[in-house]
Order: structure tokens, then sequence, then C-alpha cells
């Protein structure tokens, strides 16, 4: 085991993020649902508000663990074309996934947000979180809907993560922080000693408390 909870692997993260604290320019941005309890801890000791990337990973039918996609925030889609070529998957199957998936991201983007529109990311430095990245599927697509924002800088940070996922997904942004890269992986919960699913309730839960203990700051205070 390398973390006990998200909690602790947050904070762990954290100490790898110590140059973005105090900073007017950065932003946090969790994965939903298991990147907010790290992101909500890494948000905390940098002093940086915290906010949602909505993601959705599209699983392959009848094997749903293993991704075929995801789709995120902002229409975006990507696909994984190694996967879809090598299981024969038509795009009838492909379209039929991302619709049920897009309800759910749109279930969840009015149950964490509200009204509230999504943070500027504009000239900002957006670190995003999430509590552990095997394919990086949903990385991949957290970075192309905030890229579509024009921030200043995109910071992925991960507290374990495999060697390939990490290569890969540093090529796409300005700089990868994956505290842990264990071999052989297996799956991110294998590195934790407590791994629950994450429910709704939390993530609202701990949005509202880092909202409340954090006044958002502009660009030039």
């Amino acid at each position: 085991m390398l973390f006990k909870n998200r909690t602790t692997a947050g904070q762990t993260l954290a100490r790898d993020l110590a140059d973005y604290a105090n900073r007017s320019d950065v932003i946090v941005l969790g994965l939903p649902r298991g990147g907010v309890p790290v992101a909500f801890e890494v948000a905390k000791a940098l002093k940086a508000p915290l906010d949602v990337v909505v993601v959705r990973k599209l699983g392959v039918p009848e094997q749903e663990e293993l991704a075929m996609g995801a789709i995120a925030s902002g229409g975006v889609r990507i696909i994984n074309e190694h996967i879809i070529n090598q299981m024969n998957i038509s795009d009838d199957m492909i379209a039929r996934v991302a619709v049920q998936e897009e309800r759910e991201l749109e279930r969840r983007e009015l149950l964490y947000r509200g009204d509230r529109p999504f943070s500027d990311l504009k000239e900002r430095t957006v670190i995003l979180v999430d509590d552990g990245l095997a394919t990086g599927a949903t990385m991949w697509a957290a970075v192309a809907s905030v890229r579509r924002q024009h921030p200043a800088q995109i910071v992925i940070a991960v507290p374990v993560a495999t060697t390939e996922t990490c290569q890969e997904l540093a090529t796409a942004v300005d700089k990868i922080v994956c505290a842990a890269t264990p071999s052989p992986f297996y799956s991110v919960g294998m590195w934790y000693k407590d791994f629950p699913q994450t429910t709704d309730d939390q993530v609202r839960h701990l949005l509202a408390k880092s909202e409340t203990n954090h006044q958002p700051l502009s660009l030039g205070t």
C-alpha cells in the first residue's frame, strides 16, 4: 500500500506541488468523483480555489472497466482508436454508450454546480487532479476540455499512475506530477488501504467546504 486513503494521498501530492502555493493564478480542478477528495487536500494546502471538470469514461460494452474513450464538460469526446480497432467496435456502439454517459455527465454537472458557471480558466495555471491513472482516458478528456478555455498552463497531478500513462500525458501538458509509478501496476485501488467509492454527497460537501474556506483570488491580487 502506498496511501492510507484519498485524503493522505492528496496531502502527499500537495507537498510535490508546493511551488504552486499562494499564487493568485492557480486553480485546482478535481475529476469526480474519486479525484475530488484528493484535489480538496491539494487546494487546501496550496490555498487555491477548487472546482471540478466532469468527465465520464466510455466503457467497452460488457467490459465497462476497459475504456474505449471518454467525454468531458463542453462537448469533448476522446476515442481510443487502438481499443476500437482491436475489439472491432462499431460507430453505432460508441454512439449508444456515449448517449448514456452524456446523460450521467449532465446529471453530475447540475448536481455539483447547479446554476454556478464553470470557473474562468483563461490565463490561469490549472492543476488537474485525480486519485490515480491507469489508461488515462478520462484525464485526456479533461485536458482537452480545459485547453478550450486557453489557460496559461495545464498541470496534471496524481498520487499514483502507470509509467506509460504519465509519459504519454506529459507530451500534452506543461507539467505532470505522478507521486508514484509502481510496477507492476494492476489498478489504482490496489495502492490504497481504504478506497471506497466517493459519493455525490461527498463531492458536493467538499466543494462547498472549499468555497467556504477560500475566497477566490483574481489575477493581479
